[in-house]
């Protein structure tokens, strides 16, 4: 009989966000009644830009033509729109970023779940509390930690609380670590970090040697000036990061899937011998062993984000979705709850009402005011006690569910 990786069975419960969906579906099945608005699960409404679409169609016609059809796209992307990364990205910002650099991809998420597969079994791996999933389970699918305990913390890992008296921001480890998992803007809590906090983390992973993955799929919703949108922005970031985005909540890509992550050339990790290895020759190895790139069409549609009506266009969609969380902040603000986020992410950290916790005010919401949310205990320990409310949501219906929330 074959055998388990029975790493997988130290997982105390299914991903977070099926949970949700299956909770409810539960509630629907029996409420056939209700309508039900969904602010909980990240993902958008608004439909993919025009100019992206008909960039999009133009790249579906000529693969139906032998002069222009497109086979196996190069394996890091098509240099137009690697090019296009590169310049509006990062060199818009004053970062010098090469295209070779650049790897593209399906998600973010894949990225930052695979990722850990280049480095060796025995590193000490920090996350922050809360945090997105996908950093803690990949980790433990692949036997980084230990078993979980009562509060569901892994046994190897290094947990980084962000709670308020922290204004949500890490502090450094007290230990020696050598992977770092950092978001900005933070998922689930909304809050960014400053060019000061980013810059100490980067000190001290050059002097631990250790390795920064930086999660920046949100950093389209910052609007303070202040707040860096790559790490790269940093001063010897470049040694110690590799930094993902997406297209996911910029373009409304979360059904096309495209993504991009940056592994500089001067990355080195060690072997056993000492030896220094290009960070980004493993991961170009393990990307071309295991993937086959982004297709023609979907990079076309994901070129056409830099023209002047692309750019335009996502600006709308970003401040739509920051207008709702402003909204949102306001009238809850309003409504007696303490509402952290929604500034610089389309997130809001709420902090549930007295004898409430995550899953109890997770379920009053979707039973008496028919709001799905996320339970903020659902991306670890330090979450317990809030919910995450996502502003990715039709206006009409923000304002239906403001109202319902109100009444509770």
């Amino acid at each position: 009989m074959a055998l388990l990786n029975e790493n997988y069975l130290k997982l105390k419960a299914g991903y977070l966000f099926p949970e949700i969906g299956r909770r409810t579906a539960t509630f629907a099945e029996a409420n056939p009644e209700a309508s039900i608005i969904k602010m909980g699960i990240g993902d958008v409404v608004r439909g993919v830009p025009r100019p992206v679409i008909e960039a999009m169609k133009q790249a579906c016609e000529e693969l139906a033509h032998d002069e222009s059809f497109q086979g196996y796209p190069p394996a890091q992307g098509h240099d137009f729109l690697l090019e296009s990364i590169a310049e509006h990205e990062f060199g818009s910002r004053g970062v010098a970023v090469a295209t070779d650099e650049i790897f593209l991809s399906d998600g973010a998420k894949c990225d930052s779940a695979n990722i850990q597969e280049i480095f060796a079994i025995d590193q000490i791996v920090a996350l922050t509390d809360p945090v997105y999933p996908v950093y803690c389970d990949s980790n433990v699918m692949a036997g980084r930690t230990g078993e979980a305990d009562h509060a569901g913390r892994y046994e190897g890992l290094v947990y980084l609380p962000c709670t308020a008296e922290n204004g949500f921001s890490p502090a450094l480890p007290e230990t020696h670590v050598d992977l770092i998992y950092l978001c900005s803007p933070n998922n689930p809590t909304g809050a960014v970090m400053s060019k000061q906090v980013l810059a100490s983390w980067v000190e001290y992973a050059r002097r631990e040697q250790a390795i920064i993955i930086f999660d920046s799929a949100y950093e389209a919703y910052i609007s303070d000036p202040e707040i860096p949108h790559s790490i790269y922005e940093i001063d010897g970031a470049r040694e110690v990061a590799i930094e993902m985005r997406s297209y996911s909540k910029t373009a409304a890509f979360t059904g096309v899937r495209c993504a991009f992550t940056v592994v500089p050339r001067q990355l080195l990790g060690s072997t056993l011998n000492g030896d220094d290895i290009s960070l980004h020759d493993l991961w170009s190895r393990r990307q071309s062993t295991k993937y086959n790139g982004v297709s023609y069409p979907v990079q076309k549609g994901a070129a056409a984000c830099y023209g002047p009506e692309g750019k335009a266009a996502i600006r709308d969609l970003v401040g739509f979705y920051m207008a709702n969380a402003a909204l949102m902040k306001k009238e809850l603000t309003a409504a007696g709850y303490t509402v952290y986020g929604g500034d610089n992410a389309p997130y809001l950290w709420i902090v549930c009402p007295a004898g409430n916790d995550s899953w109890g005010f997770f379920d009053v919401l979707l039973q008496q005011a028919h709001v799905v949310s996320t339970p903020g205990a659902g991306f670890g320990s330090a979450g317990e006690g809030y919910v995450r409310l996502s502003a990715f949501q039709q206006r009409d219906r923000v304002h239906e569910a403001l109202e319902r929330i109100r009444r509770l």
